[in-house]
């Protein structure tokens, strides 16, 4: 029989508490909602608008749920509050900006397989 290979799922890190508040005082941020949140998407929506930046298509407020925010450097930690790492791209555009590596991968695989 086969051996099983484990998969090993990361834990989520507990976030370091805000300096100078006590733990009593972020519990109650977190239950009335005033909490500070930081929403790159919303942010980045704000400044780019409503349109994918690679294919130029607008999007209306009911549609706007087909627009994701790319990370220009990959890093999804990185969240500059000007929006420098963002851009709006249309689910379509996303999903084609990621799978170009891929695919180049493969095309390069093959080409170096015939030569």
């Amino acid at each position: 029989m086969g051996s099983r290979q484990r998969i090993k799922f990361r834990k989520p890190q507990p976030q370091k508490p805000a300096a100078g508040k006590t733990a009593s005082e972020i519990v109650r941020e977190l239950k009335e909602g005033n909490a500070p949140v930081s929403d790159y998407r919303e942010q980045s929506l704000k400044i780019y608008g409503l349109i994918c930046a690679k294919c130029g298509r607008e999007f209306d407020f009911k549609d706007r749920r087909l627009l994701t925010v790319h990370h220009k450097d990959g890093n999804h930690r990185n969240n500059p509050p000007d929006g420098s790492n963002w851009e709006n791209l249309c689910i379509y555009c996303h999903d084609d900006e990621h799978s170009r590596g891929l695919l180049g991968d493969y095309l390069n695989g093959k080409a170096g397989g015939k030569t």
